[in-house]
């Protein structure tokens, strides 16, 4: 267990109060994952590498804090998330992300987790982000192209596709990890089939309270689920709906 919501406002309010976080003060990408790794955030090396690896600020809209520790807009009623989530998300998701392995990034927003995924499976092994607002998908191919992950998006390991993340992404699957970026009612029963047996699904269920699961399908393909902590996310629905939302 994490502990994330605690982590998050020890994390706000201690960095913060010493300048080493706060808007306009360290924007190095590297020390704000040291400052996730001193909090027991990131506990993985490979996790810490990548997040080093992979610039946030490459990410975030102009004007924003790419290194603070709080989700951020992006446009289009959708966010960034905090890293301490990506970072939590990416531990969680870590033993599936080995090079050769398949990942699928559900909402894939910024792009900014999408990239971390590639990094991880590599070459040669296949990140798919779909996302279901065209001027997101055409910004975060952007980002991508200027972060470490860009040549994964040239050879072709790497793709951003317009599309409704409740349905996930069949053409590629299955996958042996599934991330989703935003808050389900339910887990969707298509990216539940489109999981590989032995893989993990990392998601966000509920309304007005949520809960991040670990769904995990076992090799003879049962499914067990879990709760890892509250969290707050957008919700996961039609891009009208999104669209509409205040």
């Amino acid at each position: 267990m994490y502990y994330l919501l605690c982590t998050m406002f020890l994390l706000v309010g201690t960095l913060t109060q010493h300048g080493l976080w706060s808007s306009g003060a360290s924007d190095k990408n590297k020390a704000m994952v040291q400052q996730l790794q001193r909090y027991g955030v990131i506990k993985s090396t490979k996790v810490a590498e990548v997040m080093e690896t992979i610039d946030r600020g490459l990410f975030v809209p102009p004007g924003g804090s790419p290194y603070f520790d709080s989700p951020m807009a992006i446009g289009y009623n959708a966010t960034i998330s905090a890293p301490h989530m990506h970072a939590a998300c990416l531990e969680l998701l870590e033993d599936h992300l080995q090079p050769g392995m398949r990942a699928l990034d559900v909402g894939s927003g910024t792009g900014y987790l999408t990239a971390c995924f590639a990094l991880m499976v590599g070459p040669e092994g296949r990140v798919v982000g779909v996302e279901h607002i065209p001027e997101l998908v055409a910004s975060s191919t952007e980002n991508i192209k200027k972060s470490a992950a860009g040549p994964q998006l040239s050879d072709g390991s790497l793709g951003i596709h317009i599309a409704d993340g409740r349905e996930g992404w069949p053409e590629l699957a299955p996958y042996d990890c599934i991330h989703v970026g935003a808050a389900a009612p339910q887990i969707p029963e298509a990216l539940i089939e489109q999981l590989k047996p032995g893989g993990r699904m990392v998601i966000p269920v509920g309304t007005v309270f949520q809960e991040l699961k670990v769904v995990d399908k076992k090799l003879d393909g049962t499914v067990t689920v879990r709760d890892e902590t509250s969290v707050r996310y957008v919700p996961l629905t039609s891009k009208d709906a999104q669209l509409q939302s205040n």
